[in-house]
């Protein structure tokens, strides 16, 4: 068995009626036939930026794709870094 995909208007309904109607988070993860810890995260990610919560499959968020961009960036100028720190020790022993 597959993992099983939910959509964002599922999620944010499910998130509505713990939140809204006030309905435990243990009688909606029964039914919809989902472990209670999922529906936690999915109330836990609502309520840290209810206009970007559940973004889509593959999808990040605004802030989450800046530093994805900023680890890259990094990890390319540490290894341009590298590579010219080994070029300075390979001429500096020529000069000698």
């Amino acid at each position: 068995m597959g993992r099983r995909v939910f959509s964002r208007e599922f999620k944010l309904e499910a998130v509505k009626q713990i939140i809204d109607r006030g309905v435990p988070a243990a009688q909606v993860a029964r039914d919809i036939e989902v472990h209670l810890t999922l529906v936690n995260r999915w109330v836990r990610e609502h309520r840290e930026d209810t206009t970007q919560a559940f973004p889509g499959r593959g999808l990040m968020r605004p802030a989450e794709a800046d530093v994805a961009r900023l680890q890259r960036e990094l990890r390319r100028v540490t290894a341009e870094r590298d590579i010219l720190k080994k070029a300075l020790g390979y001429f500096a022993k020529d000069s000698t």
